[in-house]
């Protein structure tokens, strides 16, 4: 019997478990960071991310009531990251995360999906995200599914940049 993977938004009562698979999903990660406490940092950020009053919407990929992935959506450049000058108003994509047992089944792509389908029906004219070099796969995904590196929507953090790619709808 083939798997049914379904989109929808998070439930109260899921917080914590996607909490932790945003965790679990980004320390591949880990290494990559000169200063281990830049990394506590990070992980502990990600892990309250479900609780930003900010937030748009999560939405929460599921395989009957397991929770395979989820991603994280907001109105504008300044809900997302607090940075109102990189004057993006339209909806951005944060924290994709798709558990390391379940990549290869298209759950990011299914998440992408219905965040593009939100854009849409939010009447937006593009939805973002960021992404760093580190985060190869991810980028080849997004590029894959159409979107377009946009520069003028970058910015530094910690000694590397964050990249902008728009789909515009």
């Amino acid at each position: 019997m083939e798997s049914v993977i379904t989109i929808g938004s998070i439930r109260v009562e899921e917080m914590d478990q996607v909490s932790q698979l945003i965790v679990e999903s980004y320390s591949e990660y880990q290494e990559s960071y000169e200063n281990i406490q830049d990394w506590l940092d990070y992980a502990e950020s990600l892990k309250e991310s479900v609780h930003n009053p900010f937030v748009d919407r999560i939405l929460v990929a599921r395989e009957g009531e397991e929770i395979l992935g989820s991603l994280q959506l907001f109105t504008d450049s300044e809900t997302a990251y607090n940075k109102p000058d990189l004057e993006i108003f339209s909806p951005i994509i944060r924290m994709l995360a798709v558990s390391p047992s379940a990549r290869g089944k298209g759950i990011a792509q299914a998440l992408l999906r219905e965040s593009i389908s939100y854009a849409r029906e939010k009447g937006a004219m593009h939805i973002y995200l960021h992404s760093t070099d580190k985060m190869a796969d991810a980028i080849r995904l997004y590029e894959w599914l159409g979107f377009k590196r946009d520069t003028s929507k970058e910015f530094n953090k910690l000694n590397f940049t964050v990249k902008c790619y728009r789909y515009d709808l």
